[in-house]
């Protein structure tokens, strides 16, 4: 599906997404899990109504740091025998998840801690095995940025791409910050053996108010990387936005739709996770490029790009709504977890 569902808001009681409290009728582990099992449960229901000649995939996103998610997902595949071919998988190492089920902590204290070394790789990697091992196609770098270490420390990338060797898996990183582009120009370059690129696909922040990535974005699918992007609601800021706000009601659709439509429709082709934590959400977010009440009528992904006035909407919203960079990490940065 060009659509997937992340975890990073269901697998743990705390998030920085805006409004959780209207969402989440439980922080308990059970609570949670249970709420997980519903949303995970809409997805496979909407990939099976909305296959038509190709058979839809559905697409789930964990992480190590994202608390529970990967045994969350791991025993709902497994109660619900799932076959490893009817799902596809992703998660991430290189955080890890400190918060012991707590929303809030002292002064200072994270929620979760980076380490790129080549040990915890293998520790990680080990945890990510005994819960989905079985299931997982994408494993990737959890935010690499320069200052930690995983763009130039060569025995990690060789245990990466012996990961890839031996257990099939494709290999990723994940992006964050001003620098994305940067990020993932170098990333670009990085080989093993002096031949074979190392990271197969990027996940990066996208969205209407973020679009510095953008041209690295299509260098990165044109030289074959696979283009995931996380964060297209900006933790939920966009919807807020008065021009998505004017735009979705010009077009009769939900602000959630045409902002993740948006992408979508980007040149370098992108599938996109969707953070939702309810039913409705999701199916909301899915309505950004399946017919959801209708199979057979035009998407809104499709009127963006084949229609006057969808085009004129597109680059209306594109072109008003971009924040400079720097304010749009500044401002995330000081989103509170809740």
């Amino acid at each position: 599906m060009r659509v997937g569902l992340g975890l990073a808001a269901l697998g743990r009681p705390g998030y920085i997404n805006l409004q959780r409290d209207s969402h989440l009728t439980s922080r308990s582990v059970e609570g949670m899990q249970q709420q997980a099992n519903s949303v995970m449960d809409a997805l496979f229901q909407q990939s099976r109504r909305l296959s038509k000649e190709e058979k839809l995939i559905p697409w789930l996103d964990c992480a190590r740091s994202y608390g529970l998610s990967e045994k969350f997902v791991g025993e709902y595949l497994k109660s619900n025998n799932v076959s490893p071919a009817d799902v596809y998988v992703s998660s991430k190492w290189g955080y890890t998840y400190v918060a012991e089920w707590n929303v809030e902590l002292g002064e200072g204290e994270p929620h979760e801690v980076k380490n790129h070394s080549l040990e915890n790789f293998l520790k990680q990697l080990q945890e990510t095995s005994e819960h989905i091992g079985e299931y997982v196609k994408l494993y990737q770098v959890h935010s690499a940025t320069f200052d930690s270490g995983i763009l130039t420390n060569t025995k990690v990338h060789e245990a990466l791409s012996k990961c890839r060797e031996e257990r099939g898996w494709k290999i990723g990183l994940s992006v964050s910050g001003p620098s994305q582009d940067a990020l993932i120009r170098e990333a670009m370059q990085i080989k093993v053996s002096g031949q074979q690129r190392l990271f197969d696909s990027v996940q990066c922040t996208y969205n209407i108010l973020e679009q510095r990535p953008h041209d690295a974005l299509i260098e990165a699918q044109q030289s074959g990387m696979d283009i995931i992007i996380k964060e297209g609601l900006a933790n939920g800021r966009t919807l807020s936005n008065p021009t998505l706000l004017e735009l979705s009601s010009k077009l009769n659709c939900q602000p959630d739709q045409l902002a993740l439509a948006a992408i979508l429709v980007q040149p370098f082709q992108p599938r996109v996770l969707s953070g939702s934590v309810t039913v409705d959400q999701l199916r909301s977010n899915l309505g950004s490029f399946y017919s959801i009440e209708d199979p057979e009528s035009m998407s809104l992904a499709e009127q963006l790009v084949s229609t006057k006035e969808g085009k004129e909407v597109l680059q209306k919203l594109m072109d008003s709504c971009e924040m400079e960079s720097e304010k749009y990490w500044n401002d995330r940065s000081a989103l509170k977890w809740n």
